[in-house]
């Protein structure tokens, strides 16, 4: 069953008044019995419809199990052709229908980005004009396929960016210069900056568009015969918009055209000759593939990184590389690799100073730290609460009353780790309240991820008897989620 296919319940159950009931109430085990009843479906098709297996339809309809997760709620909506109010969900897109045509590839996949692309400036130049071209030019279907999109692992990957490696060439002299001067790149880099600062702290795609356009106008000054010192430093500000790109595409779930974007911006730092901030883009990378479960390749990234720039990095840029090799250590269970790479990233971090390093990775201080090793001590937690969730939470904590609430995107995350550290300690009372902290924060940013952090919260609001209170947390979590 697709998106355009009609539902399979026969006309008029959706207007039964005891299965309206039990979908607002997510009471899905009758729901599922009055389906079977009156919608003349067997549990198969049921199973078929919403993804599920026959046995845990099965379990449902018993009672033996409830349904917990928001992203099955969905799957049931969008399955059954159940409309999303009678669920407490928004319109799904299956409610509202377009013909509007696409193009034929959505953004990351037009710019084809070659494993055996040169690392040749011009080849960049080139890279860049393809991708920001296919990508200004999407409309909203074209973007929702491009959430399917496949980003690359393994050897695929990571064979592709060996040439970063490379020494970086050296601009020809040209006798004709471009148009622009020092003092224009200046101008682009503090826009770049601006875009930065925005995306880090609301998140999402409100300003995509617009960083796609200003890399899109850096290729186009770039295709032109610049002096050296211009070239460079367009190359650099190509670097940034670059990252920040992957950053937003990344943070909305495009996971293709995220590592499109961070493949291009690892090219234009390596013809900027700034491997610090290639280094900055090959976390970013790695951060990708921990999300995606990908520990290995992860560890890969940061170690090709820190190799890149064993003999520049300052002390910011070493600190976060070894909090990314540190989470990979995590994930992987081993725990005492994962100690000592904290322990090697609060060492390099004592040793910064306040003008010792570039403005993108400022941002990296001791909340920042508290706030990624908090996050991994959580994710041990989750599979031996009583040893990690304590800390887990004392460290997240640390990170909430020093970041304050305008750190927008990261604020709502550590709220939603803590609230999610205090259920897991069996605290109800401050998880609840926490709970509505972390809506509250998570609604004043655009930020996918926050969304889906903020959904791991829902199964602890399910099944814990009639407590208003905790009715009342799953119902913010479910009416954010819906909108």
């Amino acid at each position: 069953m697709d998106a355009t296919t009609p539902g399979s319940l026969a006309p008029g159950v959706l207007e039964r008044e005891d299965l309206k009931r039990a979908l607002a109430e997510h009471d899905f085990a009758a729901a599922f019995a009055l389906i079977k009843k009156w919608g003349g479906l067997s549990q198969n098709r049921i199973a078929v419809a919403c993804q599920l297996t026959p046995s845990k339809v099965s379990t449902i309809i018993s009672g033996q199990q409830q349904i917990t997760s928001f992203e099955v709620i969905c799957r049931i909506s969008d399955g059954l052709r159940i409309p999303g109010r009678m669920v407490g969900l928004a319109d799904r897109p299956w409610e509202v229908q377009t013909d509007a045509p696409g193009p034929a590839s959505p953004p990351g996949q037009a710019s084809n980005l070659p494993d055996e692309a040169s690392w040749r400036p011009a080849k960049t130049v080139h890279l860049a004009g393809e991708l920001t071209r296919s990508d200004l030019v999407m409309d909203r279907r074209a973007v929702t396929r491009a959430l399917s999109g496949a980003a690359l692992f393994g050897v695929a990957l990571l064979d592709s960016i060996e040439g970063w490696l490379q020494p970086a060439p050296t601009p020809t002299p040209r006798r004709q210069h471009g148009r622009i001067g020092m003092r224009e790149v200046e101008e682009l880099e503090g826009t770049a900056r601006a875009f930065r600062a925005w995306d880090h702290r609301y998140g999402g795609g409100l300003r995509r568009k617009a960083v796609v356009g200003q890399l899109n106008e850096v290729a186009s000054h770039l295709e032109e015969h610049q002096a050296p010192a211009v070239e460079r430093g367009l190359f650099r500000v190509m670097a940034y918009l670059g990252g920040t790109a992957a950053t937003i595409a990344w943070d909305s779930g495009f996971q293709k055209q995220a590592q499109s974007y961070y493949l291009l911006a690892l090219r234009a730092a390596h013809a900027a000759g700034d491997g610090a901030f290639g280094a900055n883009v090959l976390a970013g990378m790695a951060r990708q593939m921990l999300y995606r479960d990908r520990p290995q390749d992860a560890l890969e990234l940061v170690h090709l990184a820190r190799k890149g720039v064993s003999t520049t990095a300052g002390p910011r840029l070493r600190a976060m590389l070894h909090t990314r090799e540190a989470w990979a250590y995590a994930a992987m269970g081993r725990g005492a690799a994962f100690r000592r790479a904290s322990g090697e990233a609060s060492e390099a971090l004592a040793n910064a100073g306040p003008e010792d390093e570039p403005y993108w990775i400022k941002y990296f201080d001791e909340a920042e730290l508290a706030g990624v090793t908090g996050g991994r001590l959580l994710e041990m937690a989750r599979k031996e609460p009583k040893q990690h969730a304590q800390v887990a939470a004392d460290t997240i904590r640390e990170a909430v009353a020093q970041r304050g609430t305008e750190a927008g995107r990261s604020h709502a995350l550590d709220t939603i780790g803590l609230a999610e550290c205090h259920f897991l300690m069996g605290d109800v009372t401050s998880a609840v309240d926490l709970t509505g902290q972390a809506v509250a924060a998570a609604a004043r940013t655009q930020s996918a991820r926050v969304r889906t952090q903020l959904g791991q919260l829902y199964p602890y609001t399910v099944g814990r008897g009639a407590s208003q209170r905790i009715a009342e947390a799953r119902t913010m979590i479910r009416d954010l989620l819906s909108n």
